[in-house]
């Protein structure tokens, strides 16, 4: 299975899709999420990059992104930024 990723921003849906596992750049520090993760929220480093893996052993693809939140639920990780690109 898949873990399913959202990246929004006040303007728009950035991103919608099934991958591997995000890493996200927390406050406290990065954390890792693969699908199944426990339910968790954290706040996003300023000016950080989301390493992005669409498959296991995958080279990340790396999203620059800036500020904002990030939810683990059952239906899976929504990050929710101030800007993305």
């Amino acid at each position: 299975m898949a873990l399913h990723f959202e990246l929004v921003t006040p303007e728009r849906l950035v991103r919608s899709e099934d991958v591997y596992m995000v890493v996200v750049p927390g406050s406290e520090g990065d954390f890792g999420v693969l699908e199944g993760h426990m339910a968790a929220m954290s706040t996003i480093r300023s000016d950080a990059e989301l390493a992005i893996y669409a498959s296991a052993g995958a080279a990340p693809e790396m999203l620059k992104i800036t500020g904002g939140f990030a939810e683990v639920n059952e239906k899976g990780l929504t990050v929710l930024a101030e800007a993305a690109g």
